[in-house]
This record gives C-alpha cells, structure tokens and sequence, in this order.
C-alpha cells in the first residue's frame, strides 16, 4: 500500500474513475465500514455510559477520537482487500487523507479541552491545527504537496554550525505538537484514573496528579525539542539561566511551588482540614501547586500562598483529632441548689445531638460573680466543618429551658438608687 501524494495526472485518473461501477463498490464500501465503526463505538461508550465525555468517544458516538481512529484503520484494511476483489482503487485513496486529517483534529480537540477545558487559547489551537489538517490533506489530495515540500526544502538559512531549512523547521514543529499533545492526552488520563479510583487520600492523589503531569510534560518538551532538530546539548546555557531567574526574580514563585509539594508530601495540612489562618478560620478546599483556597463557613474563599502556610502559624482543627472543645458560661442565682443543678445541665447538654458522649460534658464552678454564679459548661464536637455557632446555640436553649423547669433564675445586674434627703 503506498502512502506517496497523488501527482495531478494520477488525481485526474481518479475523478474519472468516479463514474464506474467500482468507483460505487467502493463508496458502498466506504459507508460500511462508517457503519461498522459507529456500531463499535456506540457499542463501547453503551457499556461506559455512566463515564463522563472523554477523549475517545466524546459527548456523543462520532464527536470523539476512536469513531475517526477505527474508520481509517477499516479504511485501510478495506483498500487492502480491494486488489483481492479485483477492484481498482480510487474513491479510498481521496478518503484516507481526510480520515487522517480527522483523526488530527478530534484528538487535538479532545486533548485540549480534557487538559486546559477552561483556557480562551483552546479555540484558536484548534481552528489552528483543523486548518493545518484540511490544508495538508488537499495538497495531498491534488498532488501540490510535493511541489510544496520541495519549495520548503529550497528556503533555508544558517543557525550557527548548521543548515536549517523551512521544511525541517515545519516538520520538527508539527513532531513537537504531535508529541505534546499525547503527553497531555496521558496525563489527563492519568490524572483522571489517580483522581477517581487510585486511593481514598485526597491529599496524596493531588500530589501524584501533580507530579505525574510535571513529569510527562517535561518528558514530552524534551521529545518534542528533539524532533523539531534542537540539540538538547544547547539547553544547558538555557537552564542555567533558568536557574540564575528563579534564584532571583521568582524566587518567591518558586518558594510557592516547592512549598505545595512539602504541603502534600508531609500531609501537615490536608483537604477537608479545618484552619485558621491569619484571622480567616475556614476549610481547606482545594491545594494547587502554588496556592491553597480555605473557604469559611459563610462562603468566602481565600488564597494563601503555598509558602504562607509554611513560614507562619496555621492553627489546624483536625490534623490529628478532629474534636473541638467549646466552652459557654451562664449565671445563676446564689440561693441555688447547685448539687441538682449541675447534674441537670450534664444530662441537658448531652442531648444535644452534635455533642460527643466520649469525653462527657463537664459543669464547672467557675467564678463567683457580683451578680450569681458563674458556671461553666464544657463540651466536644467532631465535626467543626459545620460551625460552632450552632451547636452553641443549641446547648444554650437546652441550658434555658433546664433552668426554667427547675425554677433557677439567671440573675441579671440590679442597682439601687438611694435619692439623700434635702
């Protein structure tokens, strides 16, 4: 099977050949085996249906990367077996290149959207690369594309001991496309995969997401630098100055990425943990490479930078015990019976359904005040994502209605005034 461009008089042979009966075998062909490749997919993605769109089948059957990958290999074997039936080929021929070119363009489509699906740049790589794909297929098909390739040949210049021309120039950059978007197909199935079923410590799948997509992009920029022709010798000045800039004019950009990883590698503060961090008390929703967002209770998001939450104090709720004290304190008059009272606020505050039976609330004498007792009750919770206020609100109406039905008074200040005599 020959895959060399079509010259004009072979593609002049062709268009003739459209009007014979085998130029009709081959479409009713050519529509089998679209048909045939429908029926897979739509087979494969109704066994996967409770998977969200992915790259290789898409939102629907024919959107997605494995309808064009499985239509141009039926293609393939299709024009294969046409010599066998003593058909000559001229209808695959023109269909193969636009097959190709479609395979091209859903992946990059797919890829793009599946790694950066909120970037404004993802639009214009692919009109980009679908008119690279479409413009490449009808050079191919009219026979123009060797004469193009030998005008790119002819165009070259010096780039220090070696001759570059253009050609060299645009293959090594399609190669460097090519390579980056499969390293970024990768790592997207990866992330997705670790993200999903890897393990249930949210912290450490971040961090393997995160490396994982480091590494594969820095495989696939090194690939990539290499089939475009770049010595990766000549990297060495260029890392090197690389270095020297985040030494000094990002070094706190670098602090920031270095500081996320430690972050997740040592696990001192996890997805889910409730913190306070400078005066902002929230819990930690998400932890990027360079920042961290804590989101309170009443919907407010902060970023703290990565290296914030390294060098200054975080106060952690749940790191190893997710069990909060609270303490609220209530007066009651001097004539009361103390010895009945305080086992009746034990027994009140434990019905509480937020407070923990293990350890048991405590009632404590805490202060003789001018105006009662002063009485302190101390309490657990395990659940401080959920707020404070109220728990505390409802142990202080179950501290209310308790005194109420014993008949203790919550003494408030009184003053009298004494007028003095004219």
């Amino acid at each position: 099977m020959s895959t060399q461009s079509l010259d004009f008089e072979e593609v002049q042979r062709l268009l003739a050949s459209f009007a014979t009966t085998s130029a009709l075998m081959e479409l009713g062909l050519l529509v089998g085996c679209l048909a045939l490749s429908w029926l897979i997919v739509s087979r494969l993605k109704h066994f996967m249906q409770d998977r969200p769109a992915s790259v290789l089948f898409g939102s629907h059957v024919v959107d997605g990367v494995l309808f064009p990958v499985l239509a141009l290999v039926a293609a393939f074997a299709a024009r294969r077996a046409l010599p066998m039936l003593g058909i000559k080929s001229a209808v695959f021929k023109l269909i193969i290149p636009v097959l190709v070119s479609l395979v091209v363009i859903r992946l990059t489509a797919r890829v793009l959207r599946a790694a950066m699906p909120e970037s404004r740049w993802v639009g214009l790589l692919e009109r980009s690369v679908s008119w690279l794909a479409w413009g490449g297929s009808i050079l191919w098909i009219t026979g123009l594309l060797p004469a193009v390739m030998e005008e790119l040949e002819n165009i070259s210049w010096k780039m220090g001991n070696s001759q570059v021309t253009l050609r060299a120039m645009i293959e090594g950059s399609l190669t460097a496309v090519f390579v980056m978007v499969l390293a970024l197909w990768l790592s997207a199935v990866i992330e997705g995969r670790l993200l999903r079923n890897a393990t249930t410590d949210l912290s450490l799948r971040k961090i393997a997401v995160n490396l994982t997509r480091a590494v594969l992009l820095f495989i696939g920029l090194l690939l990539a630098l290499s089939a475009a022709g770049i010595d990766l010798t000549a990297l060495g000045v260029l890392g090197g100055a690389v270095g020297v800039g985040l030494g000094f004019g990002l070094q706190k950009l670098a602090a920031n990425y270095v500081s996320g990883f430690v972050i997740l590698a040592e696990r001192s503060l996890r997805i889910g943990d409730m913190v306070k961090v400078d005066n902002f008390e929230g819990r930690i929703s998400d932890i990027k490479t360079r920042y961290t967002v804590i989101r309170a209770l009443n919907g407010r998001e902060a970023i703290v930078p990565n290296e914030t939450l390294i060098t200054t104090r975080v106060e952690n709720s749940s790191l190893a015990d997710p069990k909060v004290l609270i303490t609220t304190v209530v007066q009651v008059d001097y004539a009361a019976d103390l010895d009945v009272v305080m086992p009746a606020l034990v027994t009140a505050v434990s019905q509480v359904p937020r407070v923990l039976q293990d350890p048991t609330p405590t009632v404590q004498l805490s202060n003789f005040a001018a105006d009662g007792l002063e009485l302190t009750l101390v309490f657990w919770i395990c659940d401080p994502e959920n707020g404070q206020g109220g728990v505390r609100s409802e142990v202080n109406l179950s501290i209310l209605r308790t005194l109420r039905g014993l008949g203790v008074e919550i003494p408030y200040p009184q003053r009298v005034v004494h007028q003095g005599k004219t």
